[in-house]
């Protein structure tokens, strides 16, 4: 196995277990461990729906229940709560009766966004050649 190979495989190894065990990690560990965790929530069923309504300006609770098709009021529950926890969220309590709850992106989030456009862009340019990959793929390694 090639040095490259070597270090890679302990990185992987190192994100792996990054979320499970308490283990004082190195800076470079500690980096990767983030990056992993943030990718993970980012790249969630629901964030990304969630993202992209609260980068077009506030928004509320039942506006975004409506917007994302199929999303349960408990999952989006917990994906509010855990993009604001990453800070790409920003909530707002309005004191009035009933309570007012907004949510717009942070200025984290909205860099995001812009890079969420341009992966966007990217998957339309090459979806014909993706799609002819796997074709020629699922043909060469079909049983």
């Amino acid at each position: 196995m090639s040095q490259r190979n070597s270090d890679v495989s302990a990185l992987i190894a190192t994100e792996l277990t990054c979320a499970a065990e308490n283990v004082p990690f190195t800076s470079g560990q500690a980096r990767a461990c983030t990056v992993r965790e943030v990718l993970d929530r980012v790249g969630g069923k629901w964030s990304i729906g969630v993202l992209v309504a609260a980068s077009h300006g506030p928004v509320r609770f039942t506006e975004l229940e409506r917007h994302i098709e199929g999303i349960s009021r408990r999952m989006l529950t917990l994906t509010l709560r855990n993009l604001e926890r990453d800070g790409l969220l920003h909530r707002t309590v309005y004191p009035t009766v009933p309570p007012k709850v907004e949510y717009t992106a942070t200025p984290m989030a909205l860099e995001l966004y812009e890079s969420l456009v341009a992966l966007t862009a990217w998957a339309e340019r090459h979806r014909r050649a993706i799609a002819e990959a796997r074709t020629r793929y699922d043909a060469e390694h079909a049983e």
